[in-house]
Parts: structure tokens; sequence; C-alpha cells
């Protein structure tokens, strides 16, 4: 008989704000002027031995001249608010290598970094041989990714549907980036999906409308119905930027919200 999933505890933990993002950015077919103070997260799993961080936000200075950023806590300093240290996170697990969820996967000293395969591939190499295909990727960020592969501290996820550790799976996303993933974790609840930037906002699954960034609408539009089967119930399909994240879920803390 096959063994019971270990069960986690998620928290969604916010260490920043954009103030007045374009929702239409976000939420294809948007009104035009509509604005709103998006929340910059990271998603800490706790559990069966390990302190998996899905994202690792960012850091470094160069976004904060080009980006009004507000409330800022460095992401290590954000996950110390669970608990839990900067160095006893055991694995990062990378849903895209856009700079707002990987520059700060080097914070985290002994993580084991986890990427799909296709999406370090890509940024490390073929995307870069034209102007248009690296949007939204920082240089900085493509570096400090091979440096921690050369460190033998990159897991690569070779696809869709990957049990990356007992209980949580890495699944492909909608084509937000070359190769972007999801990851679905099991709790107490039932499975809850961390869809990262696969769903930027509730209204996306709430209108059934893809993300404004994607490279593919109708994949998009696939991962959404997707995550929908996977998750214990809609509640269950966490958005990458809505501020609701943080009312919708009690509070440990002020940045920090359990998903139950």
């Amino acid at each position: 008989m096959a063994q019971p999933k270990p069960q986690y505890e998620v928290y969604a933990i916010r260490y920043a704000t954009i103030p007045d993002f374009v929702v239409s950015q976000l939420v294809a077919g948007a009104a035009a002027g509509r604005k709103l103070d998006i929340a910059m997260m990271v998603w800490l799993v706790r559990g069966n031995g390990h302190n998996i961080l899905v994202d690792a936000g960012f850091y470094r200075e160069q976004f904060f001249k080009q980006w009004h950023v507000t409330d800022f806590v460095k992401p290590s300093e954000a996950v110390k608010r669970t608990g839990v240290e900067p160095e006893q996170i055991t694995d990062v697990i990378i849903t895209h290598m856009h700079w707002d969820h990987a520059d700060g996967m080097d914070l985290f000293p002994k993580a084991r970094i986890w990427l799909q395969k296709d999406e370090l591939q890509y940024y490390a190499g073929e995307a870069w041989q034209s102007r248009r295909t690296h949007g939204g990727i920082d240089p900085d960020d493509v570096l400090a990714a091979v440096r921690l592969n050369i460190e033998g501290r990159v897991g690569l996820v070779n696809g869709d549907a990957q049990e990356i550790l007992p209980g949580v799976t890495c699944y492909t996303g909608g084509k937000h980036t070359y190769a972007s993933q999801f990851v679905a974790v099991t709790t107490a609840a039932g499975i809850v999906v961390l869809a990262s930037d696969n769903v930027y906002l509730y209204e996306n699954l709430e209108k059934h409308v893809p993300i404004a960034a994607t490279l593919d609408a109708d994949s998009n539009l696939r991962a959404q119905d997707r995550m929908k089967q996977l998750a214990a119930g809609p509640q269950f399909v966490i958005p990458g930027h809505d501020p609701a994240v943080m009312t919708k879920f009690p509070h440990t803390d002020p940045r920090v919200a359990k998903i139950q």
C-alpha cells in the first residue's frame, strides 16, 4: 500500500510592496487606469525535516533604482518572522527567473535551489541571442544560478509533475517565462497550489482571464484550470502578487499569513 504523503504547513510572507501597479499589466483586458498596490511575497513550506522557500524575492540595488518599492524587508530577514533563520532554509524552489522571484536565491547559504532544467538552460544561453527574449531576467541572477549550479547546489526539475520532495510537486506552468513552474504542496487541508506568477491576482482565477504577461495566453488558462483541479479548493490556489492573500488567511505576524 502507498504510504501517505508528509503534510506541510504553508506561510505567505510579504516582504515588500510596489504601489500603483497598473492592473492591465497583470490581468489581460483590465480597464485602463486601474492601479493596485501589489504584494511582493515568498512562501515558506515547513515540515518533514525541511524548510522550503518557494521563490526568493529580490534585494540587489539595481531594482530599487528601476522600481518604486515600499515596506521593504530583505527576504532573508523576512523569513525570520516565521521563526526560521536563513541558514535553516533547506530548499528554494524558483518558479521562474524573473528578478523579483529569483534574485534572492543566494541569500540562503545552505539551501538547494530547484529550477526547471529548461528555464536555466534557456536563460543561461539561447535567450541572450536576441534582444526580445529575456525581458525581466537580470544578468546577475543568471550568473548567480550558474555559480550555484557549479557549486553543486542546483536541482534541475526535468519537466512536468515532478515530485522533488515527498509531498512537494513541481508542475510546468502557463508560459509566463520560457519554462515557469508552480508548486503543489500536501497540507492537512489538502493540496495547496502556489501559483506564483502563473496567476497574478485572484481576479485572473475568478474571471478565468489570462495573465497579461505570458508567452501563450491559452497555456496560461490551461494551467489555471489544472491548478483548480489539483487544489483542495479554489481558495487554495495562491496567486503571486495579490495583497488579498494577506487578508484571506489568519496572520501569525503582520507580514505572515498561514495558508489553512
